[in-house]
């Protein structure tokens, strides 16, 4: 065989075989049986079922029924996942990043392969500035929960949300009269939305403090899940964080909550950096 066309082979050969490990390292892994949620408020979609100021998990971008949201949950079913009634809702409204390791501790009883985590906004969402979580707090809540489902769970895939940017709440309303009357009357996530017509450099500099602690939070949430529970964890990459939540996407109840419309774009956002994303 001539030289050139020996190397031609050769090339054809090298060329399939690389394809081939690609196609292996970014095959999707097998569909879970059971899937479990945790975080807070979000998760729980509250303020989108009838009643007002109430949990509606029908909702929710993860593990909720609706098909108008079109959950985790109603993707994996329509992927062929025999998860019927095995989704699991065990976020608490109002949860912190110090409540994840209790959670978890939920999960860990009922044999899931996969959960999803979105926790840290009632981290980045307090009474003042100076209440916040610090961030190596934070860390070290994290890796201590991770550290329990890991060992409790050893064989279930994570995938954690980035914390959306409560800045860009803020922004779409502070023009409402009616989001700063709610805000103030009931104190909601005073650390970002007090004052929120203020142009002082005062609350401008407030606002980008509180804003890149949202930043550090999610930096945190990559490094830890990427680097120390490499096997089984995914980030997001910030693709929730990076979304852009219109008013429309916002409860009208209390100007903070995602509306149907929010989680319906939560759910769609995430799922597109996740483990079983489509073309």
């Amino acid at each position: 065989m001539p030289a050139r066309r020996s190397f031609l082979v050769i090339a054809a050969v090298v060329i399939i075989v690389a394809s081939v490990g690609a196609d292996k390292a970014s095959a999707a892994p097998a569909l879970p049986s059971a899937m479990a949620s945790v975080g807070d408020s979000i998760t729980r979609a509250y303020n989108t079922g009838p009643s007002a100021f109430v949990d509606y998990p029908a909702n929710s971008w993860t593990t909720g029924t609706s098909t108008t949201v079109n959950s985790h949950y109603t993707r994996l079913l329509a992927q062929g996942a025999t998860i019927t009634g095995k989704n699991y809702n065990d976020a608490v409204s109002g949860a912190k990043m110090a409540d994840l390791g209790g959670q978890m501790a939920v999960v860990n009883t009922q044999g899931v392969g996969y959960v999803t985590v979105l926790v840290g906004g009632n981290d980045v969402c307090t009474s003042s500035e100076s209440t916040m979580t610090s961030v190596a707090v934070f860390a070290g809540q994290f890796r201590t929960a991770m550290t329990s489902l890991s060992t409790g769970s050893p064989n279930a895939l994570v995938y954690v949300v980035s914390i959306p940017d409560v800045y860009n709440l803020w922004s779409v309303l502070k023009g409402s009269g009616s989001a700063r009357f709610t805000w103030a009357m009931f104190g909601i996530c005073q650390s970002m939305l007090k004052n929120p017509l203020s142009t002082a450099q005062v609350d401008v500099a407030r606002r980008a403090r509180v804003r890149q602690r949202n930043i550090d939070f999610n930096a945190q949430l990559k490094t830890i899940c990427e680097r120390e529970f490499t096997a089984t964890c995914r980030y997001d990459q910030n693709a929730v964080f990076n979304t852009k939540f219109t008013a429309a996407d916002v409860s009208t109840r209390d100007y903070f909550h995602p509306s149907v419309a929010g989680q319906t774009k939560l759910a769609a956002a995430s799922w597109a950096a996740g483990y079983w994303a489509g073309p």
